[in-house]
This record gives structure tokens, C-alpha cells and sequence, in this order.
């Protein structure tokens, strides 16, 4: 048992809906990537699902010149590896977003869009919920395989 509590890890970043904090984000996710049991070969992944969830609601949570805090907490336990994601902005639920047709995304050369899409490949599971105060809660779980034998 005093094992599984040693690896267990949680943190939380808070930072303002400014696409320049994005990279404080990476480093934050980053850290915890490396404090958990997880590969390596997982971290950029991780990242990448992060910042595109953080820049969505950067770009569509909050309205043109609105300001409002943006809630990163990172879990990490033996077998999953949990990212919340909290804002104050619009309701905006990505589980009602279709995949997009990535194929003609591309030929059009379109560079939108995706970010949703990319989150679905990367994690095991994402859920949406809205709780009270006024807060939307984005859920993006990584499960941690454990070593073979």
C-alpha cells in the first residue's frame, strides 16, 4: 500500500486564457509526465492532447478580449494517468464534435480542426461535464500499461 500512495501524484497550474501561458502548460505536463510511471515515449503525446485542449478553450471558451482563469490538474496513479481541464468560459461540449475528414482536411490544406480529433487518438478516454459555478471540466485519461514480463 505505502507504494501505490508514493507514486501517486497531484498538481495543479491555473493560468490565464493567453495563449502565451501555453508553453508554462507544456512544462507543467511535461514534469508530471516524467514524475509518473508512464513511458517516455508518452510525453509528447500527452503534451500535444493538452495543449490542444487548453488552446480550444483559449480560442473558443472566452469571447475576444475577455479574460477568465484556466485550470490545469494533472493526477498520476500506478494505472492511469488523469488530466482535468477547468474554465469559466462558454459551455462547449468537444464529446458533440464529429471527426473530422481528415483526408480532406489536409487537401485542403485546412490547419483547424483537428485538435479534438488528435485528443481522441492520443487518450484512452475524454469526458465532458459541466459543474457548478459556472465551470466547464474537460477529462482526458491515459491509461498505464504495465511492463511485460
Amino acid at each position: 500500500m505505502g507504494q501505490q500512495e508514493s507514486s501517486h501524484r497531484r498538481a495543479t497550474l491555473t493560468i490565464p486564457n493567453d495563449p502565451k501561458r501555453l508553453g508554462a502548460v507544456r512544462e507543467f505536463v511535461s514534469k508530471m509526465v516524467q514524475a509518473s510511471t508512464l513511458g517516455r515515449a508518452e510525453e509528447n503525446k500527452l503534451i500535444l492532447a493538452v495543449d490542444e485542449a487548453v488552446t480550444n478553450v483559449i480560442e473558443h471558451s472566452y469571447g475576444p478580449g475577455e479574460k477568465g482563469p484556466i485550470e490545469i490538474e494533472i493526477e498520476s496513479t500506478e494505472i492511469e494517468f488523469i488530466i482535468y481541464i477547468r474554465d469559466e468560459g462558454r459551455l462547449f461540449n468537444p464529446e458533440l464534435v464529429p471527426n473530422p475528414d481528415v483526408m480532406e482536411n489536409l487537401k485542403m490544406g485546412k490547419k483547424k480542426g483537428l485538435g479534438i480529433f488528435l485528443m481522441r487518438q492520443i487518450m484512452d478516454e475524454i469526458k465532458y461535464r459541466y459543474v457548478e459555478n459556472a465551470k466547464n471540466e474537460l477529462t482526458l485519461v491515459k491509461r498505464i500499461r504495465p511492463p511485460g514480463p
